[in-house]
């Protein structure tokens, strides 16, 4: 019996070992850089929206829109979004019903972080953040601040930074046709834990997204 039962952890063990490993990095396209409206009418066309529709984003829309948040657009490596002293404290994590990837600026690729369907530790009771195709999580790892000034100051720094890619989010949603609303609700600890975070990444903002309705 005790044989039996080994045997069958062991293959236990295996099974959820292949399942973890079943997402794969996805390589995102170049951005297409003379897309979307003009800047003024993004401005005065931008809204937060709470219903989405039931499709996922195209492989060209999400590439674009990791780009726009915080891809590199310079040959130095800064970034479409700025940072305090140039520092790229935050991190762009995409949820999706298959899983959660972190977005490699450099490569232009999501990384698989998390199989599965982790929306809800974004939603909360607000169940309405379930049903857009893609979340993101906007996370400032603000040791990237190194000891300037103090722990308070260096969170305020990198709340700043997060606040700054989720307006290109929503500059570019509004520009190319996609809709989101960005919220400061979510599981916290959960979220650490799930994406196994430091003590000092601090989830900021998360941005729900897709078409409208």
């Amino acid at each position: 019996m005790r044989t039996i039962l080994c045997v069958l952890t062991i293959l236990w063990c295996g099974w959820a070992g292949v399942r973890a490993q079943s997402l794969r990095p996805i390589q995102l396209d170049a951005p297409d850089k003379s897309r979307g409206t003009a800047v003024m009418k993004a401005l005065s066309d931008r809204h937060s929206e709470r219903t989405f529709a039931d499709r996922m984003l195209s492989h060209k829309d999400l590439s674009d829109l990791l780009w726009a948040a915080n891809g590199i657009n310079r040959p130095d490596g800064k970034r479409t979004a700025a940072s305090a002293m140039n520092k790229q404290d935050v991190d762009v994590y995409v949820f999706t019903k298959e899983g959660a990837y972190l977005y490699d600026a450099k490569a232009h690729r999501l990384d698989p972080v998390a199989e599965g369907d982790h929306r809800p530790l974004i939603a909360g009771s607000q169940t309405f953040v379930n049903e857009a195709p893609v979340c993101l999580l906007l996370v400032t790892d603000y040791s990237r601040f190194g000891t300037s000034g103090s722990e308070e100051h260096r969170k305020l720094m990198g709340a700043f930074d997060a606040g700054l890619v989720s307006q290109n989010v929503a500059l570019f949603c509004s520009g190319c046709g996609l809709v989101n609303v960005p919220r400061a609700s979510m599981d916290t600890a959960a979220l650490k834990k799930l994406l196994k975070l430091s003590d000092t990444q601090l989830p900021v903002i998360n941005q729900p997204i897709g078409y409208p309705k």
